[in-house]
């Protein structure tokens, strides 16, 4: 192999992840967290397979046995963001291991990785009770980064939709013309105004990418094919995950959620639906259309046994930030953290 594939590090060699490592991969993370995370990691292994381009996974070696792991994702286009990052999802080491050698030589693995692949910066979240990841991210060179970690219950969301009134007309159609990319109830409560048998809400499928791509252009004014296109990819080839939504009215589709369930992402132990972005056609701001979308979403959720939802969204987007304070999120009690490598 050459030295992208492997590398001696302080003794340990790094190497990339094989499907034969995670059955050690799985024993390692149970033995950290106190309770196995198979299905998490079946999915992460799943997923890898279908899109390696996307993602980095690997392993600290030493005396032919594996004493670490990490792995992570290329994100392009997550958040609004147009540069692109490496998003740091899973780290561990052997009980009894170097910790922090172990984990510091993947890191430098992963930041060489970056590099190779002109990504100039990494990303990951973490709660600020777990102060040994807190230390070891200090240790790292990691600084809190410039967006606000998200959360709100299921159940405590304050989206209710009524029957009653209507969707009204494009305001193209009435004389009056915006670009402004809105989620939020603007005049009263709107998403209360929405009637729910005037808008088709249903599962995302494959044949809606050009228009999710048409209503992203029209918010970012950016055409972010290859970001849509990964999302649509991993939320219609994995069922376990297959929550994002698309809302149309009259047949034409003019707003979506991309949300996932994750099982332990970031080490959490409790089933967590990530919320990747959302959009509305702006012709159709002011409607209630990302209430209808969100509501629908805690919903299905709701049957899933999902107990939260999470997202992340720029300090400084304060239109985005008012939305989904609107509807019930709150921060929470995870950080995020950015190392530039770049």
């Amino acid at each position: 192999m050459d030295n992208i594939d492997q590398q001696q590090k302080g003794g340990l060699k790094i190497r990339r992840l094989t499907p034969q490592d995670f059955a050690a991969v799985i024993a390692m993370d149970a033995a950290a967290v106190g309770h196995a995370r198979t299905s998490y990691f079946e999915r992460r292994l799943k997923i890898a397979l279908a899109q390696p381009a996307l993602h980095v996974q690997f392993g600290a070696e030493h005396d032919g046995k594996l004493v670490g792991f990490m792995m992570a994702r290329q994100m392009q286009g997550h958040f609004g963001r147009a540069e692109p990052s490496l998003r740091l999802e899973a780290i561990g080491a052997a009980a009894g291991g170097r910790g922090q050698h172990i984990g510091s030589a993947l890191l430098s693995k992963l930041e060489d990785e970056a590099g190779r692949l002109k990504i100039p910066e990494i990303r990951t979240t973490a709660s600020w009770r777990d102060h040994s990841i807190m230390q070891f991210l200090d240790r790292a060179g990691f600084e809190l980064g410039d967006n606000l970690v998200l959360e709100c219950h299921v159940r405590d969301h304050g989206l209710v939709l009524h029957e009653d009134n209507r969707v009204i007309a494009p305001p193209h159609l009435t004389g009056y013309s915006t670009t402004e990319a809105d989620y939020s109830t603007s005049q009263g409560n709107d998403f209360e105004a929405l009637a729910h048998d005037k808008v088709d809400l249903r599962t995302l499928r494959s044949d809606d990418m050009d228009s999710i791509v048409r209503i992203d252009k029209m918010i970012t004014g950016r055409r972010r094919e290859a970001y849509i296109h990964e999302l649509v990819d991993e939320a219609t080839a994995d069922s376990a995950v297959r929550v994002s939504l698309v809302a149309r009215v009259d047949g034409i589709a003019v707003g979506f959620v991309m949300a996932r369930t994750d099982f332990g992402d970031y080490g959490r132990a409790e089933p967590v639906s990530v919320l990747d972005t959302i959009g509305v056609d702006p012709d159709y701001s002011h409607q209630g259309i990302g209430h209808a979308l969100l509501s629908q979403l805690f919903v299905n959720l709701d049957g899933l046994r999902v107990e939260r939802v999470e997202t992340v969204a720029a300090r400084k987007d304060f239109p985005l930030l008012g939305f989904f304070y609107d509807v019930g999120f709150k921060p929470a009690q995870r950080l995020s953290f950015v190392k530039r490598v770049a």
